[in-house]
């Protein structure tokens, strides 16, 4: 799955959950929902929109006089290039068991119910596998 290195800043990743969050925009409109907020500029705005797109993490179609740039990727899948950009390496050098075992301590930290939202998880990706699919 190694796809490259994924490399954020604090504002890079700010664009993009808003972007996820709200849908495909201009810069005016991220500017205006995130960078107003921020107390940054439009250029700003417009630059980390560009430097996402340069990082293929965002598209872009060019509407009138102006971009609107969404997500290249879903969620779900940049999380999981960031995290096999992280794992991969260990991988190599640490038991499978390490891993996992860090992934179930992770879930079982975040609250109460993380430990049934991963069996679940779990038991739909063996359910997704067993049919050939990789759906819910």
């Amino acid at each position: 799955m190694n796809h490259g290195t994924i490399q954020l800043g604090k504002l890079e990743h700010a664009v993009l959950e808003e972007l996820w969050e709200h849908g495909a925009n201009h810069a005016k409109g991220v500017h205006a929902r995130l960078g107003v907020q921020r107390g940054i500029t439009h250029n700003t705005v417009q630059s980390t929109l560009e430097r996402l797109y340069r990082k293929a993490l965002l598209s872009r179609t060019k509407e009138g006089h102006a971009y609107v740039y969404r997500p290249a990727l879903e969620r779900e899948a940049f999380l999981a290039r960031l995290i096999d950009q992280v794992t991969h390496p260990l991988a190599e050098s640490l038991p499978e068991e390490s891993l996992l075992s860090a992934f179930v301590d992770f879930a079982a930290e975040r609250d109460e119910q993380g430990l049934d939202r991963l069996q679940a998880l779990i038991e739909r990706k063996r359910r997704a596998n067993s049919t050939g699919r990789d759906s819910e």
